[in-house]
């Protein structure tokens, strides 16, 4: 389970203009809550090169930001762009996360890639410790392109199979994961709220969207989509596209 930093910086500016504004802004303000004035610290899960750190801008001045990856080259680069601390670490072992005074604990495109145990592990975790989480950018099983090719519902189909296969960690949840955490989060008493965040894509991405189908493509016809090819194919032209993914944010419940 990983990705490039050449397919990060290609994806990030569809992440920005994606993002719910007004998740992105009460997951600020759920920090500063939770660090009653002081500098917050945000744990950021999968960090890759410091996408969700730049999204927050300047809404967070002063914050320390903990960067968790497995990937010292992706590490290195996060820092070096938005500073904060490096732990390097394998996100199936949760204890060894570096949660101590944390506030919010932060990731984007991460939850559709885990299994369930994982999913409920975390909230579990989270709950004990009274931390919030904001979770953005989940791939949610819905892609739509104009013009329509008859081959589109199939491949998603598929597609979407392939993102419930073994990322590493075990069947990943895929198009399931932010309800799944939803659901988990909420049994503990958070409050949670989800929002959609779909990539939209126009002529101006279309480097973005040759990668993305040519990944599609490769990943459908692995789970069997004998059309896939051809799909691709005729999928390099497009108006618009739209990929669908929701972001989460979930509050812990308030103590006195």
């Amino acid at each position: 389970m990983g990705f490039s930093a050449e397919w990060l910086a290609l994806r990030e500016p569809a992440d920005l203009a994606a993002r719910d504004g007004a998740l992105l802004e009460a997951a600020a303000e759920e920090a500063r809550r939770a660090s009653a004035g002081a500098p917050p610290v945000l744990v950021d899960l999968g960090c890759g090169t410091g996408s969700t750190v730049r999204a927050f801008g300047g809404r967070l001045p002063g914050a320390d930001w903990r960067l968790v990856d497995a990937d010292a080259g992706l590490l290195e680069e996060a820092v070096a762009r938005c500073g904060g601390t490096a732990y390097r670490a394998d996100l199936a072992r949760l204890e060894a996360l570096p949660l101590a005074g944390a506030h919010l604990v932060t990731a984007s495109a991460l939850l559709d890639l885990m299994p369930v145990a994982w999913v409920e592990a975390l909230a579990d975790l989270l709950a004990a410790r009274g931390i919030g989480l904001y979770a953005a950018l989940n791939y949610d099983g819905v892609m739509r392109w104009q013009p329509a090719l008859p081959g589109d519902a199939e491949v998603t189909a598929a597609f979407n199979a392939h993102q419930r296969g073994d990322k590493g960690m075990g069947p990943a949840l895929g198009p399931d994961a932010a309800q799944r955490m939803a659901d988990a989060l909420s049994a503990q008493g958070f409050d949670v709220r989800l929002a959609a965040s779909p990539w939209r894509l126009g002529p101006a991405q279309a480097a973005l969207h040759g990668a993305l189908c040519d990944g599609i493509a490769a990943a459908a016809e692995e789970a069997g989509c004998a059309g896939a090819p051809e799909w691709l194919a005729g999928r390099r032209t497009f108006e618009t596209a739209e990929i669908g993914h929701l972001d989460l944010l979930a509050l812990p419940p308030k103590t006195d």
